[in-house]
C-alpha cells in the first residue's frame, strides 16, 4: 500500500461514493453513528433535536442513525428524557426529525431499542415494569434484579419491534437499525454470559440467537421488501470490553447467518477501535469479517476521527490510530461498505462537509463538553 501524497483529496474521492442497502442508495460512506443524548423531555423529540440531526445531514452525512429509541414495551426503557419511538406524540416528534432531514438532502433510520436487564425498577417512563432478560441475570451476574422472559414477554416485544419498524416506514423514515449491541436486551440473548436459558432461545451460539431471528423476521415482515433493515452488533458490553459472543469465525459465521437470512440488509459491526483485527491470523476487523461471512454490506465503527492531532492522523501519522489512509484502503478492497463516526460528529456538526471537500486543516478535536449540548 502507498500512502496518498494527497489524503485529504483521495478521502474526499472515496467517502463521496454511494453505497446501496437494499432500496436505499446511500450518497456517500458516512454514517452518523447512535449517541444517546437524553435531549427529548417524556420521550418527545423537539424542534432541537430535528435541528441537531438536519444540521448533520446538510454537512453531507449520507446516513444518520439516530440515537436509541424505546419500542412500545413497558420495560425498553429507564429514562424519561431519552425518546420513544411509540406513541401519538412520538411518533409526531420523529416525522418532523425524518422530514428535516430530507429537507436537507440526507437519509435517516431510527435505532430501535430495549435494555432488558440495564433497566432498573422505579426508573420511568413506566415506573413499576420489571427488568426481563433472558435470564433475569445482569451483565456483572446479578440475580433477583428482574425475571427472566416467558413466552408471552418474548412475544410482547417482538411485537413491539415489528410495530416500530413499521410505524417509521409509515412515518417517512428510510430504514430502521436494531440495536443489538452493548448489552442491551437482543444482546442478553446472544451472550453465554446472561443467557443460561435451557429452552429453544438457550444453549450454543445459534440457539441464543433465536430471539434476535425472531425479532428480525418480524420486522422483516412488518415492512416493505425494499425497506432496509440493519443489525447493530458487538462482542464487548458496557463494563465489560473483552466480552465476546463469538471466539473465532465460525461461531461468528453461526451467529450471524440466521440473521442474514432472517432478513438483515446490512451489519454495523460496533468496536472501540476499528483498526483492530477480530481474530488471530488475520488483518479483518468485526465489520470485515460481517462482510465476509454474510455478503452483507457492512458498517465499520470505532474511534474514527477522535485523534488529537487530526490532520497527522488523516495522513496516516496519528498517535494511537492507523490514520485515514489505512481505513481507505480497507474501504477500496470492500473489506467494508460504510464508516460510522459517533463522538467526532457531536463535536463538529460539520465535519462530514470538511472531510468531503478535502479542508482537513479545520477539523475540531473532540471535547467532551460537547456532550452537554445539543449543538
Amino acid at each position: 500500500m502507498t500512502v496518498s501524497a494527497n489524503p485529504a483529496s483521495r478521502a474526499a474521492e472515496i467517502l463521496s461514493r454511494p453505497v446501496t442497502i437494499n432500496g436505499l442508495t446511500v450518497p456517500n460512506r458516512i454514517v452518523m453513528a447512535p449517541m444517546t443524548r437524553s435531549f427529548s423531555p417524556q420521550g418527545v423529540p423537539g424542534e432541537n433535536v430535528s435541528a441537531y440531526y438536519a444540521r448533520r445531514a446538510a454537512a453531507g452525512v449520507g446516513l444518520i442513525v439516530t440515537e436509541g429509541t424505546y419500542v412500545g414495551h413497558e420495560s425498553a426503557g429507564e429514562s424519561a428524557q431519552i425518546p420513544r419511538f411509540d406513541g401519538e406524540e412520538q411518533l409526531a416528534g420523529w416525522a418532523r426529525v425524518a422530514e428535516e432531514v430530507h429537507a436537507a438532502g440526507g437519509t435517516i433510520v431510527p435505532q430501535l431499542w430495549h435494555v432488558g436487564m440495564v433497566r432498573k425498577q422505579g426508573k420511568p417512563p413506566f415506573n413499576d415494569a420489571p427488568a426481563i432478560g433472558p435470564s433475569g441475570i445482569t451483565l456483572d451476574g446479578a440475580e433477583g434484579e428482574g425475571r427472566a422472559m416467558t413466552r408471552a414477554d418474548l412475544d410482547a416485544v417482538i411485537g413491539a419491534f415489528a410495530q416500530a419498524a413499521a410505524s417509521a416506514e409509515r412515518i417517512g423514515f428510510d430504514g430502521v437499525e436494531l440495536h443489538g449491541a452493548h448489552g442491551y436486551l437482543i444482546d442478553q440473548f446472544l451472550w453465554e454470559h446472561t443467557n443460561r436459558r435451557t429452552d429453544a432461545y438457550g444453549g450454543d451460539p445459534v440457539a441464543r440467537t433465536k430471539f434476535a431471528a425472531e425479532v428480525v423476521a418480524a420486522v422483516r415482515a412488518a415492512v416493505s421488501p425494499e425497506f432496509p433493515v440493519i443489525f447493530r452488533y458487538s462482542q464487548w458490553k458496557a463494563g465489560a470490553y473483552d466480552a465476546r459472543i463469538a471466539g473465532n469465525p465460525q461461531e461468528l459465521e453461526s451467529i450471524l447467518t440466521p440473521l442474514a437470512e432472517a432478513g438483515v440488509d446490512a451489519f454495523h459491526a460496533s468496536t472501540r477501535r476499528y483498526w483492530i483485527p477480530e481474530f488471530e491470523g488475520s488483518d479483518l476487523n468485526l465489520a470485515g469479517w460481517t462482510r465476509k461471512l454474510t455478503g452483507r454490506p457492512a458498517i465499520t465503527v470505532g474511534s474514527v476521527g477522535l485523534d488529537g492531532d487530526v490532520v497527522r492522523a488523516f495522513a496516516g501519522e496519528g498517535a494511537g490510530v492507523e490514520g485515514i489512509d489505512k481505513l481507505l484502503d480497507r474501504l477500496e478492497r470492500d473489506e467494508f461498505d460504510l464508516v460510522a463516526v459517533g463522538r467526532a460528529l457531536l463535536q463538529d456538526p460539520q465535519w462530514a462537509a470538511k472531510v468531503l471537500s478535502g479542508r482537513l486543516d479545520e477539523l475540531q478535536a473532540y471535547s467532551a463538553a460537547s456532550l452537554r449540548t445539543l449543538s
